[in-house]
């Protein structure tokens, strides 16, 4: 009988804010006890005792190496800058054994490549969460290697479902997730942004203009969601012949918006697959 989660031991290697987020999605979620969960880093002690303050995991501060808990875990989330990952990854791969399951949140890095560095057999999972993740909203690439079984695909969706939403797509569209999703919040802050400016070009103090603008998105959203209408539906509704909304869409359509989204989407793909580039260059060298 294969094991559940619940009874694992997860190993971050790597402790920034994506290992935290979902280290706090496990732990709130109650899928793992926090002392089944360490988190590592290079020599940053400050953060691994705020870490085990804040969540109760643990850390090297608590006595066990970290070669033993990278040995001991059922599941190793690769989590260190993509700058780091090449070099960090082949040091750790005599450590590791083909019963444990490789979850990376690295962008650009091919499961190809990780397989190149840890062999084979490896059970691997690759994902692009986004910042969203921090509360419990993210949205979730996943793709998986041909070593990783049913039961580890049910762990992964529900590892990534405690800190929001997953999608399991073909890896050739993993760079297309950053396009969409893993930058996706960085383009609703900049339209966030321009309306804040907006509002108090029209004469809103900036608190009153913050509060007005971030309801008004929150609602859209939510709209969508909870309507099961697409964006372009709702827009109609809402955007009478001749009125204030027409006025708006007609001079934003004019000055390029929807086109300079588009374009910034895939440029942020296109980017992806160039850092991804640099990254399987490295591994090769």
């Amino acid at each position: 009988m294969e094991r559940g989660i619940t009874t694992m031991r997860i190993c971050f290697y790597g402790a920034g804010s994506m290992a935290e987020a979902i280290a706090r999605g496990l732990i709130h979620n109650k899928l793992v006890e926090p002392g089944q969960i360490s988190m590592l880093n290079r020599s940053n002690e400050q953060r691994l005792t705020e870490l085990h303050d804040r969540y109760g995991v643990q850390t090297v501060l608590q006595g066990t190496n970290n070669d033993t808990y990278l040995k001991e875990a059922d599941i190793i989330f690769l989590a260190m800058k993509p700058k780091d990952a090449a070099e960090a990854i082949a040091a750790i791969a005599p450590l590791l054994h083909s019963k444990q399951l490789i979850v990376s949140v690295i962008a650009g890095l091919s499961i190809a490549s990780m397989e190149r560095l840890l062999g084979e057999e490896q059970p691997i999972v690759r994902t692009m969460p986004n910042t969203s993740s921090t509360i419990g909203l993210g949205a979730t690439g996943i793709s998986y290697s041909s070593k990783v079984t049913s039961s580890q695909r049910l762990i992964s969706e529900a590892m990534f479902q405690s800190i929001g939403i997953n999608a399991v797509v073909e890896e050739s569209l993993q760079d297309s997730v950053v396009g969409v999703s893993g930058s996706g919040p960085a383009y609703v802050y900049l339209v966030m942004e321009a309306m804040l400016t907006a509002a108090e070009k029209l004469g809103f103090d900036p608190d009153t203009a913050k509060e007005l603008v971030v309801q008004t998105v929150l609602g859209a959203a939510q709209m969508v969601k909870q309507t099961g209408e697409s964006p372009e539906q709702l827009r109609r509704k809402v955007t009478s012949p001749n009125g204030t909304t027409q006025a708006a869409i007609e001079t934003m359509t004019e000055a390029g918006l929807p086109e300079a989204i588009v374009k910034g989407m895939l440029r942020s793909s296109e980017r992806a697959a160039e850092i991804g580039t640099v990254i399987e260059r490295s591994i090769a060298e």
